[in-house]
């Protein structure tokens, strides 16, 4: 076999391991914890799905792609939870070793494209990043609402906090900002959110 194809094999094996990372989020129907992957390939469908609701016109490829990507770093990193301030403030550390180690386990012009569309996707500047961290903040939302809040409830997190990690869905689409609002506003209603 030759090293490219190797290469790229050693990768999809390697990426894998992202099914072992569970997440704080539980699947709907008070199912067990969500996996990165599985975390992953909702948003990327959902993202598809949703795409007339994006502020701005995008590729919506590039979106889903991003959506695939952007958490294979938590195979090295770990999952943070969103509401995690002391994770979160080694977070980009952690990722930015991992990202290294795993996409150079690609032939260089995959590792380029790969690593560049993950930083695109952190820095949240294109219509592509913006709409793609809406479905970052939208997946695990909803399948919170469907388990009546018990995660919000589980992790004592407050309204406050939600609110400021919505912020980058209303970046990527106002319309989906105007749903995850009202599903918030019953969930500080209910007391699950204080």
């Amino acid at each position: 076999m030759d090293e490219r194809l190797n290469r790229q094999l050693d990768f999809a094996l390697e990426i894998d391991k992202e099914k072992n990372i569970f997440r704080q989020t539980h699947l709907s129907n008070h199912g067990r914890n969500e996996n990165d992957a599985e975390h992953a390939w909702h948003m990327a469908i959902m993202s598809y799905l949703l795409k007339e609701y994006a502020n701005e016109k995008v590729d919506i490829a590039r979106v889903m792609l991003m959506c695939l990507i952007h958490d294979i770093v938590e195979i090295d990193a770990g999952d943070t939870y969103a509401y995690d301030t002391e994770g979160l403030k080694t977070q980009k550390a952690r990722e930015d070793a991992a990202k290294e180690r795993i996409f150079s386990l690609l032939p260089e012009d995959q590792k380029e494209e790969l690593i560049a569309l993950f930083d695109e996707f952190e820095a949240s500047e294109t219509p592509e990043s913006k709409f793609a961290h809406s479905m970052d903040n939208l997946q695990p939302l909803i399948l919170n609402n469907s388990n009546g809040g018990s995660d919000w409830r589980e992790h004592k997190v407050s309204a406050k906090a939600v609110y400021g990690r919505q912020e980058k869905t209303k970046l990527g689409s106002e319309k989906l900002y105007e749903i995850t609002d009202a599903i918030l506003q019953e969930h500080i209603k209910k007391g699950n959110l204080t």
